[in-house]
Parts: structure tokens; C-alpha cells; sequence
């Protein structure tokens, strides 16, 4: 029997759909491994493909690649050095003993999201996720079979108990390990990152160590996908509870644990690296930061263009790109209209200074005359009223998009949540782009986040060192400059009201008695709920963003266009 054991963790960042180049972090983390003496590599939830690879898996040719890339590395491990844990789709085959000779000649095949470990040039075993997630950004039962509860591998003459992701967050999975023999407890993951769930995935592995009494090893994946971010933050506790290794966040991570068996015969783990998690703000601004440079990198944009006015927005979301980036693949294009003020044109000029990004001025002051000259026929007669200022909104979307299609950059869209949940911002126009940084990030958020990263730069930031904006985008009012005078005030509550409201609304779906409990005015509260219902056709034509709060605008809150429904109810 088995009295040490070297176990390696690789917090990784793949690519969904590059099989061979997942497999290739796979092989190179398994030579660190070895390099370190490990006897097991342990990689993330369906690291081979990527996750979550959505309809992807049903494509009976990716299934194929990732069935020969698996018996590539089954055939690595013969050489005697580490075995692998890792994550992949697995067909199931009842009648075969070995999966890897089935062939994949159908998208009807029953697909399980699997745990594989290979040892010794074998199969040493796999189990398929029993908890399949179908809320918030997944969807897993449309596309994976769901896993019987299974007792542990025996590697290496070690019972090691495999759990994935989702299974920890019920009793059944851990409890059914423990209790077939399971000496500690693995769980491979692709848990997404929202403000706060540090602390909720080391208590929910607590409440499982309690019942088990094992240790418990937790690896996340690290990376943006879309509109997730996974943030890593993987780690090792005793089954006394106690913390023995923690890695960072955002970073992709090679962590070394060493277990010995104790005087009870239990495994234990020796201490390590423990990386404390990052604190709130810096934790949303380098998640934020992480999905824009991912979102660029892995759909190999060569750059980023974004539309400055001189606001905070404009700034916050220019500071990211460069620090996703770099400056030298940031272009800032000021477009000012005969309402911006000199003042909104010094600030965005010194902003793109202090980020020493490419800085251009072109004025849509034609593009309005054209536009309404070509309209006069059609307009004469009416007064002015929002159907101008869009226009204004528009002749900017339509520049942005223009840059983009000549130099290939990507228009970065710079909305925030608030705005994005009232619809106070121009279809085709300011919502214009390809990614979002600030689309789940409340307003009050972007002012915070903004005096955080004055004061602060990250070790992984390409960014200047010091400010990033002048503090006067900070505390002048906000405004879209579309006429005269103008601020947001004008058209929605003060952002502390309005993000409280929608906080309400949003993110905890709150009775009218209950918001009006926490002292907001009611006739307030029944206009942004409204806003809010109304403006649902704007967002589902708005680009996709990073997913920071535990309920985005996009796959977490799902109402209908097409809605008769107006009444918010004080039940």
C-alpha cells in the first residue's frame, strides 16, 4: 500500500474546440509533473475540449479528435511517469469494454462529461457528472448524459474518490464515494467566476469534508469563454478543514501537493502554496480584464477600437483593453458633435495619453448634416427629439464599425449594466460592437472600479503604472452629450438609486412590498421595472460581455419580447 503520494494540479486555460492544443497543455503539463516527481496530473472539467463546448459535443467529429487525442495520451502514460485525470467527453458503451475502440458515426451517441484517468499506458477507469448543471450560463442536459453514482478509482493502490464540479454542490456524489472506500476526494472543475464565490466554493467543500471526513482537492479552470470568466482560485483542505494549498486566481497555475499518511492511516496533505484570493474589486476588475484579452486572443483578433466621449465608461472600458492588450493593439476614436464640451475633449485626449494608445478625432458634424438633409422629405414638419440625438449615436456606431472592418480590430462596446438594463443606450448605435466589457458592471461599480485602478495595477496588467484617467472623468456628472446641457439624470434616477432598484429587481427578483421595504419610492421603482421589461428587445441584440454578478442580462434572465405583462405585483 501506498504511503506517499505526489499529486500535480494544473489550473489551465483552454481553448473550446482546439482539441490538439488542449492536449498539448495536457502533455506539457504532465512533463512538469513529472519533472516534479508527481505520480498524477489532475486537469480540469473537459480540459480536452474546452468547456463548456456547448452543441459542439454533439459533432460526431470532435468527438472522434478528442477520442484519438485521449488514446494519444493513454499511450503517454506508458512511459512510467505521472498518470493523468483528465477531463473529456466519453461516449457511452455498455457492450464494449474499452470505449476508445467505439467510432463516433452519429450525433445520436449518449455523451457523458467525464472524468478519464490513465495510468500505465491503460484505462484505469472514468465516471461520467452526475449533476448536470442546466441554470444560469449552462445548459449541460441538452448535451450530456448524466452519470451514475460511482464508488472511486484505485490508483496506484490509493482509493481516490473523482467528483465534477457540479457534485460537490449536493451530498449524493461525496457521500457515495466515502462510502465505497473513497480515502480522499478529488473534484475537476469549470466553475465560473461572480463576485463572492471564493468563499461559497470553500464552505460547500467544508459541508462535504464534515460528512465524508476525507481531504478534499479542488481544481477550477482559468480563462474567458465568451461571456464566463473561470477564475482558477484551485485548492487542497484536510479533512480537518484546514487550508494546505491555494492557488491563485486568474492565472493559470502548476501546483504541487505532497500526502503522507498519518499515525490513523488517513492521507493527509502537506502544506504548500496558499495564494489569498483576490479582494472584491481587484477580483471583478482582473476578471473583467482576463475575459476582454481571452475573447481576443482565442478568436485571434489583431486588435481593439473603442469610441471615447470623455466619460467614465469610455475610460474605464480603454484602460481594460489596454491591459488586456497592450497599447499598441488599442486604437481611442474621439467623435465629438457640436454638443461635446471642450471639456469632455480634454479628458478623453489626456485618458488615451496616460494609456499611450493610438488617439484619433473625427468629427460626425458631416455625418448629421447628411443625414439631415437625406431625411428633411421625410421629417419636415417635426419637431427634434430623440430621433436626432440617435442619429448622432448611429454616425459614431457607423464610424467604429467602418475602422473595424479596415483594420480588422474588434469595436469594444462600452454600456454598463444600468444602462444596458433600462435601455438607455442607441440600438445600431453606442451598443454597436463585438464584445462588452462593462455589460454586467452596475454604474456605481464603474465609478468604484475606476478609483481602484487609478490606485492600483495588477501584476499581469500590460496598463501604465499610476492613473489611468484624469480623476475629473470620475466625479464630473455623467452625460451622452446629445444636446444641450444634458446629463443622465435627466432621463433615470441617481445611479445609487437606480443600481439599488435593479439589484432588486435583477439579481433577486424581488416583490414590490420587499423592494419598497428597503425605502425606495414606489412610483421610482414601478418606472424602472418598466424600463427594465421594455427594453429586453435592446439586449438581445446587444454584443456579449463578461459575466461578473450571480445574474447577468443574458442567459441568467430570460423574459420574453413579445410580453403582455406589466403589472409588478405587491404580493
Amino acid at each position: 500500500m501506498s504511503e506517499k503520494l505526489t499529486i500535480a494540479f494544473a489550473q489551465m486555460n483552454p481553448t473550446v474546440g482546439d482539441i490538439r492544443g488542449n492536449a498539448d497543455l495536457i502533455r506539457a503539463a504532465r512533463k512538469k509533473a513529472a519533472d516534479a516527481g508527481a505520480d498524477l496530473l489532475v486537469t480540469p472539467e473537459l480540459s480536452l475540449v474546452g468547456y463548456p463546448p456547448e452543441d459542439l459535443v454533439l459533432k460526431p467529429e470532435l468527438l472522434l479528435e478528442a477520442q484519438a487525442e485521449l488514446r494519444s495520451l493513454m499511450a503517454d502514460t506508458a512511459d512510467g511517469g505521472p498518470g493523468v485525470l483528465v477531463g473529456a467527453p466519453m461516449p457511452d458503451v455498455k457492450l464494449q469494454e474499452n470505449p476508445f475502440k467505439k467510432a463516433f458515426t452519429t450525433t445520436g451517441s449518449e455523451i457523458y462529461n467525464a472524468a478519464v484517468l490513465l495510468d500505465g499506458g491503460n484505462l484505469v477507469g472514468w465516471k461520467g457528472k452526475h449533476f448536470l448543471c442546466d441554470y444560469s450560463v449552462f445548459d449541460e442536459k441538452r448535451v450530456f448524459k448524466q452519470g451514475a453514482l460511482t464508488g472511486p478509482f484505485s490508483f496506484r493502490g490509493v482509493r481516490v474518490g473523482v467528483f465534477i464540479c457540479e457534485d460537490m454542490w449536493d451530498a449524493d456524489v461525496c457521500e457515495t464515494l466515502a462510502e465505497a472506500g473513497a480515502e480522499m476526494l478529488i473534484g475537476i472543475n469549470g466553475s465560473q467566476f461572480n463576485a463572492g464565490k471564493t468563499d461559497t466554493r470553500q464552505l460547500l467543500a467544508i459541508e462535504r469534508i464534515k460528512e465524508c471526513e476525507l481531504p478534499l482537492a479542488y481544481l477550477n479552470m482559468v480563462g474567458g469563454q465568451d461571456d464566463i470568466v473561470f477564475d482558477g482560485g484551485s485548492f487542497v483542505l484536510n479533512a480537518d478543514c484546514s487550508l494546505k494549498a491555494q492557488a491563485p486566481m486568474f492565472d493559470e497555475h502548476f501546483m504541487v501537493t505532497e500526502w503522507l499518511k498519518n499515525a490513523d492511516g488517513e492521507w493527509e496533505c502537506q502544506p504548500a502554496q496558499t495564494v489569498a484570493p483576490e479582494e472584491e474589486l481587484a477580483a471583478i476588475y482582473r476578471a473583467l480584464v482576463l475575459g476582454v484579452r481571452d475573447y481576443i486572443r482565442k478568436n485571434r483578433f489583431p486588435g481593439i477600437v473603442i469610441g471615447m466621449s470623455g466619460g467614465i465608461d469610455s475610460a474605464l472600458s480603454a484602460a481594460i483593453a489596454v491591459d488586456a492588450i497592450g497599447p499598441e493593439q488599442v486604437r481611442c476614436v474621439m467623435m465629438p458633435s457640436p454638443y461635446t464640451s471642450r471639456e469632455s475633449l480634454e479628458d478623453a485626449k489626456l485618458a488615451t495619453e496616460l494609456l499611450g494608445v493610438t488617439y484619433d478625432s473625427i468629427s460626425i458634424g458631416p455625418a448629421m448634416k447628411a443625414f439631415e438633409e437625406m431625411l428633411a422629405p421625410v421629417m419636415a414638419g417635426t419637431e427634434a427629439d430623440t430621433t436626432e440625438e440617435n442619429i448622432q449615436a448611429r454616425s459614431r456606431g457607423l464610424t467604429l464599425m467602418a475602422i473595424s472592418n479596415k483594420l480588422g480590430f474588434m469595436v469594444l462596446s462600452t454600456g454598463n449594466k444600468s444602462e444596458m438594463s433600462v435601455g438607455y443606450a442607441t440600438l445600431y448605435g453606442d451598443m454597436c460592437g463585438g464584445y462588452n466589457a462593462l455589460k454586467d458592471v452596475y454604474k456605481t461599480k464603474v465609478f468604484a472600479l475606476s478609483r481602484w485602478r487609478n490606485e492600483h495595477k495588477p501584476d499581469d496588467v500590460l496598463g501604465p503604472d499610476g492613473a489611468v484617467m484624469p480623476d475629473r472623468i470620475i466625479t464630473k456628472p455623467p452625460s451622452a452629450e446629445l444636446k444641450p446641457d444634458q446629463t443622465d439624470q435627466d432621463s433615470l434616477p441617481e445611479y445609487d438609486v437606480l443600481d439599488g432598484i435593479l439589484e432588486c429587481l435583477i439579481e433577486e427578483e424581488l416583490p414590490l412590498v420587499d423592494i419598497l421595504a428597503q425605502g425606495y419610492d414606489e412610483s421610482t421603482v414601478r418606472r424602472v421595472w418598466r424600463m427594465l421589461d421594455l427594453a429586453e428587445y435592446k439586449r438581445r441584440q446587444s454584443a456579449p460581455g463578461v459575466r461578473v454578478t450571480i445574474r447577468d442580462l443574458a442567459r441568467d434572465r430570460r423574459y420574453p419580447i413579445t410580453n403582455a405583462f406589466r403589472g409588478l405585483t405587491n404580493r
